[in-house]
C-alpha cells in the first residue's frame, strides 16, 4: 500500500500521506510550523465545519456550484461540524498569518472527503476542488474572522450554565451559613462582625456579575463579516450571498448572527475579541480573589484560620503526614492567572492589525478558547469538588466573632471614638475583650452592652 501520494499546488508538486483527507498547503504548513504541538480547538473546527456548510448551501441555491457539488460539500461538511474529522486537522495553532494555513486544512478536508462520497480518489479534485467549490465566494479574509467569533459564542455556550451553578452552589451556602457569625477582616486586620452567609452570597454575586459581563462583552461577535470575500469588498460573492450566507450559518449553529454593516471594518477590526477576553480576564480576577479567601478561611487547621473546612481530596504532602492542602481553590488561581495572560496576549494582536485585515487572528483565537475552556472545567470542578462540599467551624468562628477588637466600632455613638480608641489598644495589650473591659470600667450598663456589643446586630443593623 502506497504510504505517500503527490498532489501539486501552486508552488508545485509535494507527497503528501497517502490516506490523509487534507492535501497540499496543508502539508505545507505542517512542514513549516512545527511550533507548539497544539492543534486547533474543536470550537474552532466545529464552526469553520459550519460556514463551509452555510457557504455551500448558500452557493447551491444561488445557483453557483451544481446540487451535486452542493451536497457532498454539506455532507463533508457536517462530518467536521460532527467531530468526525479532528483527527484531520493538524495545523498547529502557530501558524502563517491569517489562519490561512488553518482555513486551506478545511477546504483541503472537506473537498477531499466530499470527492469520496463522488467516488474520486483523494487528492484529485476533479468534482469538488478546496478553492473552485468548498470556498466559492470565500476568501481567508472573511472566513477565519467569523469561525473564530461563532467559536467563542459555541465555547461560551457551555462556560454559561457553569457560572450558573457555581453562583448557586455559593447561594446555597450562604443560606447554609446565615446563621454563623465570625469576625470580617480588613486589610487583614480585625473588622467588624459579619456571617459566614453574608461573606458567601458576596461571592455568588460576584461569578453572576462576572456572567453578566462576559455575555454582554460577547454580543460583538455576534456580529459577521461573512462576504466580504477578500479585504471586505464582497469580490467574487453574489449580491444575495451575505445576508443569505449569515442566516443558515445562524440556522444551522443556533446562535443568534447578523451580518455587519461595514464589511470593511469587519475585517480590519477585532476589537470584538478584546472585548470578549477582557470580560473573561475580569471574571479570571474575581476567581481569583475568591479562592484566595477559601485558602486564608480553611488555613491551619491548627496555626491558620480554621473556619471553614474545604473536601480532602487528595495528600498534600511527600513528606509532611496528614497534610491535606486546598488543591482545587489553588488550581482555580493558576487557571485565572493563565487566562490574565491569554487577554495580555489577544490584547497584542488585536492592536497589531495593519490596513485592511488584521493577520494575527490565529493567536487571538487560540488565546480565547483555551481561556473559555479551562475556565468553564475549572469552575465545573471548583463547583462540584469543592463549594459544594464546605461545611464551617462554628467554634472558631464564635470565638473570632466575639474576639474582634473593632467590636468597639459600636461603641462610637456611645462613648465616642477616643475612649473606643483606648479599650481597643487596652484590649490588645492585656488580651481581654472588647466586652469585658467596657463593663469593667462602667463605660456602659449592661443592656447597652447587651444591645450594642452583639455581635449579631452588628451584622444587619438596619434590621
Amino acid at each position: 500500500m502506497a504510504i505517500a501520494r503527490f498532489e501539486t499546488d501552486s508552488l508545485g508538486p509535494i507527497e503528501v500521506p497517502a490516506d490523509a483527507l487534507y492535501g497540499a498547503q496543508t502539508t505545507r504548513a505542517v512542514a513549516n510550523f512545527p511550533i507548539s504541538g497544539l492543534r486547533a480547538s474543536p470550537f474552532l473546527i466545529r464552526a469553520l465545519g459550519m460556514v463551509k456548510r452555510a457557504a455551500a448551501e448558500t452557493n447551491q441555491e444561488l445557483g453557483l456550484i451544481t446540487p451535486e457539488q452542493g451536497g457532498a460539500i454539506v455532507q463533508a461538511a457536517q462530518e467536521v461540524i460532527e467531530g468526525k474529522l479532528d483527527g484531520e486537522f493538524v495545523v498547529d495553532v502557530f501558524q502563517a498569518g491569517a489562519g490561512v494555513s488553518l482555513h486551506m486544512n478545511a477546504n483541503e478536508v472537506i473537498a477531499n472527503r466530499a470527492g469520496q462520497l463522488l467516488g474520486e480518489g483523494l487528492g484529485t479534485y476533479a468534482k469538488v476542488h478546496p478553492n473552485d467549490h468548498v470556498n466559492y465566494g470565500q476568501s481567508t479574509n472573511d472566513v477565519f474572522p467569523t469561525a473564530m467569533r461563532l467559536s467563542a459564542l459555541l465555547a461560551l455556550e457551555d462556560l454559561y450554565p457553569v457560572l450558573d451553578g457555581l453562583a448557586g452552589a455559593f447561594e446555597a451556602k450562604a443560606e447554609e451559613f446565615r446563621e454563623v457569625l465570625k469576625a470580617g477582616r480588613t486589610h487583614m486586620q480585625d473588622a467588624v462582625p459579619i456571617t459566614l452567609g453574608q461573606e458567601f452570597a458576596a461571592y455568588a454575586v460576584a461569578v453572576r456579575k462576572g456572567a453578566e459581563a462576559v455575555a454582554r462583552g460577547a454580543e460583538g461577535v455576534r456580529e459577521l463579516g461573512l462576504g466580504g470575500s477578500a479585504v471586505g469588498t464582497g469580490l467574487n460573492t453574489h449580491p444575495a450571498y451575505k445576508v443569505k450566507a449569515v442566516a443558515r450559518l445562524a440556522a444551522i449553529s443556533g446562535v443568534a448572527l447578523h451580518p455587519a454593516d461595514d464589511l470593511r471594518w469587519a475585517m480590519q477590526s477585532c476589537g470584538c475579541m478584546a472585548e470578549v477576553s477582557g470580560t473573561l480576564r475580569g471574571l479570571a480576577l474575581e476567581m481569583v480573589r475568591i479562592s484566595n479567601d477559601l485558602r486564608l478561611l480553611s488555613s491551619g487547621p491548627n496555626t491558620g484560620f480554621n473556619e471553614i473546612h474545604l473536601p480532602s481530596l487528595q495528600p498534600g504532602s511527600s513528606i509532611m503526614p496528614g497534610k491535606v492542602n486546598p488543591v482545587l481553590a489553588e488550581l482555580t488561581a493558576m487557571v485565572a492567572f493563565q487566562v490574565v495572560g491569554n487577554d495580555a496576549a489577544v490584547a497584542m494582536a488585536v492592536q497589531a492589525g495593519q490596513l485592511e485585515l488584521n493577520v494575527m487572528m490565529p493567536t487571538m483565537a487560540h488565546n480565547v478558547l483555551q481561556s473559555i475552556t479551562i475556565l468553564t472545567n475549572t469552575l465545573r470542578e471548583l463547583d462540584h469538588r469543592c463549594v459544594r462540599g464546605i461545611t464551617v467551624n462554628r467554634e472558631r468562628c464564635d470565638y473570632f466573632a466575639g474576639s474582634t477588637i473593632a467590636l468597639a466600632t459600636a461603641l462610637n455613638p456611645v462613648i465616642g471614638y477616643a475612649k473606643a480608641a483606648g479599650l481597643v489598644k487596652e484590649s490588645v495589650a492585656t488580651g481581654r475583650s472588647i466586652v469585658e473591659l467596657a463593663r469593667e470600667q462602667g463605660l456602659m450598663s449592661e443592656e447597652q452592652i447587651r444591645k450594642v456589643l452583639d455581635p449579631k446586630t452588628m451584622t444587619e443593623p438596619h434590621v
